[in-house]
């Protein structure tokens, strides 16, 4: 009996609400670590989450089990809620609406340096120029009128 293999890799980018600085340096990984939790529940696997104050990149080797939206509300969500809870921040959310961008196996340690050096990307780039840029690399057709709410951050306060 045949069986099916994929090998499919994903970059998610998502944004806080309100253009809003809220994800504290303090307790990020600890956030990363809970949203690495989401996804091996959804039996991907995640290889690189890292972000700035006003936004995350996640790089997973995606499993088709669950649709990709699903994946991302998950993620999305819950994190909410976990934020919420362990932070004391009552007014915490995501905005609606994500990137996902595919990416082949050759290309992948690429993407998980790139994602690990936000901090050093985000001093010379906002995260609109960095959105946008990736936005017309993968040729994806946007309004502007639909994008994030962006803020200009360079640095962890």
């Amino acid at each position: 009996m045949a069986n099916t293999y994929t090998q499919l890799y994903i970059q998610i980018v998502f944004s806080v609400k309100g253009r809003e600085s809220l994800v504290s340096k303090e307790w990020k990984n600890d956030l990363y670590a809970y949203i690495g939790g989401i996804i091996l529940n959804h039996k991907s696997k995640p290889l690189a989450i890292n972000g700035m104050p006003d936004h995350i990149h996640i790089l997973i080797g995606y499993n088709p089990s669950t649709p990709l939206p699903t994946l991302v509300e998950d993620i999305k969500t819950s994190s909410n809620k976990w934020i919420k809870e362990h932070h004391n921040i009552p007014m915490f959310s995501w905005q609606k609406g994500y990137g996902a961008f595919s990416y082949s196996r050759s290309s992948i340690d690429n993407v998980i340096r790139y994602i690990a050096n936000q901090e050093e990307h985000h001093r010379k780039t906002t995260f609109r120029e960095e959105y946008l840029q990736m936005l017309r690399d993968f040729e994806v057709e946007y309004k502007n009128e639909y994008l994030f709410d962006f803020q200009e951050i360079y640095k962890w306060s």
